[in-house]
């Protein structure tokens, strides 16, 4: 029986995720303790985001909830702890900042968590919180004209990877005598066990409790997956081996692993790690 396995939170975009035992569904993606998915973002002087695909340090920022903060760690840096509550509207301080093709209003956080993003990362840069009145959708070309909304992932409110995915890639990278990689390289928020290496690829929908969860566009790999999220620096990288067997022509070619998958039913519901997933295959 498929199960679910591993769930990950990612409270900044690009920095180091949360592993969760429990999170709630939402059409925006997984939630813990009223904290979404990708809810915050680094922007540079122009309000552009920034990722580990350029600023590869940004992998070992790591963040820990807490009662009315999220707490910030990074290595040569005290600690640093950003309010979970939201600015008052008499003194909550804007910017329109970009997320690839997007131009969205986000909350400015304060100069101090400004000038600890800019000290670490080594460039002028800004912590942006998405605003609570913003709009955000996945492209309808792939949900199938479906509103899906999401906050400041690339695209896609979630993306799923099964286990044995990883084995298989895991298995041809020992075979040239390689290391075996970790999931957290390719930051999945949803890992599904006791399915078919690529079974994701093709399924029309995962059924978990009353939640209907429907993968609509595969996943190209960029260099992230290259990141060592425990030293921040690139190698070593798997794409060479997915180039030989992973090239998708629905994605004009790209390297893929993993599916981005949005909510069509049940939201606001728990998932645990260890709870059955019900997954219908549908097969060109």
């Amino acid at each position: 029986m498929p199960i679910l396995t591993e769930l990950y939170l990612y409270p900044i975009k690009s920095c180091a995720g949360i592993a969760l035992r429990e999170a709630t569904l939402t059409a925006a993606g997984l939630m813990t303790e009223h904290i979404y998915d990708r809810e915050w973002m680094v922007v540079d002087a122009n309000g552009a985001f920034m990722t580990q695909r350029e600023h590869p340090r940004m992998a070992l920022i790591t963040p820990r909830i807490k009662t009315e903060t999220l707490e910030l760690r990074a290595p040569g840096m005290l600690r640093i702890e950003i309010p979970l509550g939201l600015p008052d509207p008499e003194d909550e301080k804007t910017i329109e900042v970009k997320v690839w093709d997007d131009v969205v209003t986000a909350y400015d956080c304060d100069e101090t968590t400004a000038a600890w993003f800019s000290n670490f990362l080594g460039k002028p840069c800004r912590l942006v919180r998405f605003h609570a009145n913003t709009k955000r959708f996945a492209s309808t070309k792939w949900t199938g004209g479906v509103d899906a909304p999401t906050l400041f992932s690339d695209g896609f409110p979630m993306l799923v990877i099964s286990e044995a995915s990883l084995v298989d890639l895991n298995d041809k990278l020992k075979a040239q005598g390689r290391a075996a990689l970790p999931m957290n390289r390719f930051r999945p928020s949803i890992v599904i066990g006791g399915i078919e290496a690529f079974d994701e690829d093709h399924a029309a929908a995962f059924r978990v409790g009353s939640a209907v969860l429907k993968p609509v566009k595969p996943c190209p790999r960029c260099p992230i997956p290259s990141i060592d999220p425990s030293t921040g620096e690139f190698g070593p990288d798997p794409l060479d081996i997915l180039r030989t067997y992973r090239v998708d022509p629905r994605v004009d070619g790209g390297i893929t692993f993993g599916m981005n998958t949005i909510l069509l039913e049940g939201g606001d519901q728990v998932l645990r790690i260890g709870q059955n997933v019900e997954v219908s295959l549908a097969f060109d």
